[in-house]
C-alpha cells in the first residue's frame, strides 16, 4: 500500500547551471517554474559559481490560512518535516533573527543544523531561512517558500526555491538531486498534514 507521501504529486526543476561569476538570478524562473511575477520576485537570489539550485511546486487542496499556520512555524518544522527529529529555539522569538538548531534522523549525512530566520511575511506569505552552523555538507543554503492561490481559487500552490554551495567531491547535479529528494518530501508531507486539516474542520463543523 502506497504511504501517504506518495499520493501528492510535485513538480521539482533542477538548475544545475555552470554558473561563472556570481550572478542574481530568478530561480523559478531560470528552472521553468511558471509562477506570477509577485511570487517569482521573492525566489531571486545570488547564485555562486560553484553553488547549484532548484525549485519545487506543490499544490494543496487546502486554503493558503491553514497551509501557512503550518509552514510559518520557524520553532515546529519538525510537524511537516519528518528528516528532522527535534528543533530548539536557541535565539530570539519567532520573530527574523531568530536561531534555531534541528537534529536530523539518522541515516543522513547531518548530524544538526543552526539556522537563521530570513523573511517571515504573515501578508505575503513567505518564509525564509539560511543554514549559518552546524554538522552537515550544506554549507552556505538559503531556502525561500511562498504561497499563492491555486487557478481554483480554494486551494494553494506552495513553491520553494534553494541556493546551496556544491560539497567537495560532489557534483551540482548530485546535490541537486540529493536536496531536491528532501524538498519533495518535506512539500508532500506539508500537502497531507494541510489537507487532514481542512477535513478533521469539516467534520467538527
Amino acid at each position: 500500500m502506497p504511504s501517504s507521501l506518495q499520493l501528492h504529486k510535485t513538480n521539482t526543476t533542477t538548475c544545475c547551471h555552470k554558473q561563472r561569476p556570481t550572478t542574481t538570478m530568478v530561480i523559478t524562473r531560470a528552472c521553468g517554474v511558471t509562477v506570477p511575477e509577485t511570487v517569482a520576485r521573492h525566489h531571486s537570489s545570488m547564485l555562486g559559481p560553484n553553488q547549484c539550485c532548484s525549485a519545487a511546486t506543490q499544490t494543496i487542496n487546502a486554503p493558503i490560512s491553514t497551509v501557512w499556520s503550518v509552514l510559518r512555524r520557524f520553532d515546529n518544522p519538525q510537524a511537516y518535516k519528518h528528516f528532522l527529529k527535534s528543533c530548539h529555539v536557541i535565539v530570539g522569538d519567532g520573530r527574523v533573527g531568530t536561531l534555531r538548531e534541528v537534529h536530523v534522523v539518522s541515516g543522513l549525512p547531518a548530524a544538526y543544523s543552526t539556522e537563521r530566520l530570513e523573511i517571515l511575511d504573515d501578508e505575503s506569505h513567505v518564509l525564509s531561512f539560511s543554514v549559518i552552523g552546524g554538522e552537515h555538507r550544506l554549507n552556505n543554503y538559503r531556502s525561500v517558500t511562498t504561497l499563492h492561490a491555486s487557478q481554483s481559487g480554494t486551494g494553494t500552490v506552495v513553491v520553494e526555491s534553494y541556493v546551496v554551495d556544491v560539497p567537495h567531491g560532489n557534483t551540482k547535479e548530485d546535490t541537486c538531486v540529493f536536496v531536491d529528494t528532501i524538498v519533495r518530501c518535506n512539500l508532500q508531507s506539508l500537502a497531507h498534514i494541510a489537507e487532514n486539516m481542512v477535513k478533521t474542520e469539516k467534520k467538527s463543523s
